[in-house]
Parts: structure tokens; sequence; C-alpha cells
């Protein structure tokens, strides 16, 4: 008999179960490996949200959740096997979060799976824990953020311990629980209108012709919120997607190409570009008229780049696979606009990607930074003079941001910071620095994200 992980999964938890038990053991990124197991599915769409509730929220509560059975559990979670692991962290999130599904439902479907992915000894394993959890919920000894510090807002609120420290020396402790907290909410999912092809009213009516529901975003006028879809790979079955009336973009990252105001008829050089969303705003802010060259390392991440672009319509994208740091001597003096959407920690998006919170290390900023500052270096030989620059990042720490751009203008007297405030949308623009803004989950409602605009002097 075949094993159950070869067969097609039959509901929403057993979708979750195996997309948890690859995220925990192959490492597998949480959305990829989700889709994968939706994709071999038949459910309909509500189990295909739970399934997607399921996933993220295990993924973004663990640490609380492994608190929790490890107060039960008569063996460490690092000795259980994966399957049965991962069955009981379903289990008991649900148990903690989901107060619309009964706790004896969640005791059940667990213990089901467990006889499926194990066998009786474990099944009964499995149900002694959780009668185990639910009868000691109440009573429980929660950590003390005063009594244990970081050690215990790591657990309530489930994030690294040695990001909660960070946090806490750089936000302060108050403000560092808000962002945590902001962390773990559910964000919405967002898609950026194609000016080329329709209006965002016009779109908004076409998406309500399909079933959709949407508003505006709040502060990016290129953008709407969909509702009652929590996966984006649902929008791939819609016309207006199939016609490149759409794409899916963060609404944070609508800000960048607006930042950058490119012109019809300019050359624009996004140095790593893939996956092409702010590239193709980029074009579609030009009217389809100038060029716009998008280099990226990777051969395969410059084929997603055209081929989205094909759908979207817009001609003028040039796809160059290429090192960023090497872009000032491939193009010297090339553009008249560069964006430099750097790699970074990413830390200012765990409320869309909860799985890379586990994933990050202390040292990962160290290795990030200096790779920052060659391509900043480097782009800076491809730009005109009189050209703009724009460094974004999609992370809150400073040494990526305020403190890399601020010394990089310091060691070149040529760039200056220029106003950032006129291309921003009005509720943002007040948040602004000099010549830049960092926008925070907590406070604007968006991913944590960087943007800074310069100027190379003529």
């Amino acid at each position: 008999m075949p094993r159950p992980e070869h067969q097609p999964p039959q509901s929403a938890r057993e979708v979750a179960l195996r997309a948890l038990r690859d995220v925990d053991v192959k490492e597998s990124y949480a959305n990829l490996a989700l889709d994968a197991h939706l994709t071999r599915s038949k459910l309909e769409p509500r189990d295909r949200g739970l399934a997607t509730e399921l996933v993220y929220g295990v993924t973004r509560r663990r640490a609380t959740v492994d608190w929790l059975i490890g107060q039960v559990a008569a063996r460490p979670l690092a000795q259980i096997d994966p399957w049965i692991r991962n069955d009981l962290r379903l289990a008991a999130y649900q148990i903690l979060y989901m107060d619309r599904i009964p706790k004896s439902a969640a005791v059940d479907e667990a213990v089901e799976l467990a006889r499926r992915y194990g066998h009786e000894g474990v099944a009964k394993f499995v149900n002694g824990v959780l009668r185990n959890v639910i009868r000691k919920l109440p009573t429980l000894d929660w950590p003390n953020p005063e009594r244990d510090g970081a050690k215990a807002l790591a657990i309530l609120h489930s994030h690294p311990e040695w990001l909660v420290k960070a946090w806490t020396e750089g936000f302060g402790p108050e403000e560092a629980v808000r962002l945590m907290e902001a962390s773990n909410r559910i964000p919405p999912l967002t898609i950026r209108v194609n000016t080329l092809k329709v209006s965002r009213e016009e779109l908004a009516e076409a998406l309500a012709a399909e079933g959709v529901k949407t508003e505006p975003t709040t502060h990016s006028p290129y953008g709407l919120i969909i509702h009652d879809l929590t996966s984006a790979s649902y929008l791939d079955r819609l016309k207006a997607m199939k016609n490149g009336l759409m794409t899916v973009q963060d609404e944070s990252s609508m800000l960048v190409a607006a930042v950058v105001d490119p012109q019809p008829g300019q050359t624009v050089i996004d140095v790593a570009a893939a996956p092409g969303g702010k590239t193709t705003h980029m074009a579609e802010l030009m009217a389809n008229q100038g060029q716009v060259i998008a280099m990226d390392i990777h051969a395969h991440r410059i084929d997603l780049i055209t081929e989205n672009a094909k759908r979207l319509g817009t001609s003028i994208i040039e796809g160059v696979c290429a090192d960023a740091r090497q872009v000032g001597r491939l193009m010297p003096g090339r553009a008249d606009a560069i964006l430099c959407d750097v790699p970074c920690s990413g830390l200012g998006t765990l409320a869309r990607r909860p799985d890379a919170r586990w994933r990050k290390q202390p040292g990962d900023i160290d290795e990030l930074v200096p790779i920052q500052q060659a391509i900043l270096e480097s782009a800076a030989e491809a730009l005109k003079p009189g050209g703009t620059l724009v460094y974004s990042t999609c992370t809150i720490q400073p040494r990526e941001n305020q403190e890399l751009v601020a010394a990089f203008v310091a060691n070149h007297p040529e760039f200056r910071f220029d106003d950032i405030r006129p291309y921003l949308p009005p509720g943002l623009a007040a948040a602004a620095g000099d010549g830049w803004v960092q926008l925070l989950p907590h406070i604007h409602g968006t991913d944590g994200f960087f943007i800074a605009r310069l100027k190379k002097q003529g």
C-alpha cells in the first residue's frame, strides 16, 4: 500500500501537515510548499483558505505553539517524528488561536492524521498530549517578560530571541512589542493596476464581474486590496490576470517606482530586478516609452521578468543577466535613473513571509551590508550626471538603510539626498526624513520598507 504522502491530500489539515513538514524538514519556503500541495489536492475554495490559514498561522506562531506542547509532552519536540511533530503543532494552534473550530474536532483530526502518518500507538500519544493541552491550558504559568525578559517575549510573540533583543534595543520595549504584534497579523493580499491597460476603477469593476471583492489600497494610488482570498495562486485563474490588467505586488513595494519617477523616453536600470514587480511598474509609469534594463544574476529569473512583462504588455524592458555589483563597469554613465532594490534581511516582511523569521541569523546582516554597499557604489558609476538613484530594501534595520546611504553620501560629494516627500502619498510624506522614508508595519500598516532618493550632481 502506498504511503499516504504519495497520494493526493484529502483535507485542508492534510495539505497543511504536508506543507509544514516540508518547511520543517526540507527547509522549503512556506508559500511554495503550500502551493505545491494545494495543486495536488481537489479542495474547495473554503478548504483551500483553511489550509492557507493553518500553514501560515502555525509558521507564524511556532515558538508559542512549541512552548505549549513542551509543557505537556513527555518527549522534546525535536525527538518526535516530523510528521507527528507538525501534526501536534497544527492541533495546538487550532486549540490556542482558532475559536471557531471546536477543540474536540482539532484533537480528532490530529489523531486521525497521526494514525495515517504513523500507527495506532502514535495516535494514542497525540491524543494524550492534546487532551493534556486542553486540560492544563487555563492554569498554565506563561512566561513573564518582567521575570524572563527577551526569552519570554520571544515565546509570547513567537519571534527568535536574537531579533527580540535587537528590536528592543533599537525601538524600545513597548514599540518592539507593537512591531512583533504587527508581524503576527495576517497581511492583506494586494494587486497593482496595469495603468497601460486599465484604471483602478475599471479593474475593480472587472474583478467584481468575476466575483472578486476589492477596495483601494490606503497609500498607493495604483493598488487594490483583494477580499475573501487568502492565496495569490487563485488569482492566476482570473481573466483580469491572464489579460495583463494587474499583477500581485505589496503596497509598500508599489511606492518605490513612484519615488524613482521615471519619465517617458528615459533609460532606467533596475539592478536587481527579479521578480520584476518594480521593473514593470516603472515601464508603465513611462507609458511604455524609453528603455528599462532589468538586471539579475540568475538567468531563469530574467525569464520570469520577460514573461511577466509580455503579459502586462510592456515592450521596453530588456533583460540582462549580470551581477548588480558589475553594473557600473558594464554600463558606465548610461542611466537617467537607477533603482537599487538590493538583497536584504527582509525583516520588514515577516507578516507576509512568516517562515523568514526562523531562517534569519544575527550574522546575516554582517554578510549583506558589504554586498549592498558594493551594489550602490557600482550603480553610482552607471548613472548620468543629474540622474536619480533610488535605494530600497524591505527591512527595518538601520545598518542596511539609513546608516548605509548616509555613509555613501558622505563619501561621494557628487551625490546629495533629494527631497522624497513630493513623490510619496500625503499620508506618508510626513514620515519622511532627509531624502528617505522608513515605513514600519505597526505605524504605517504596510510592510517594513526603506526608500531613499539621491541625486547625482550635473
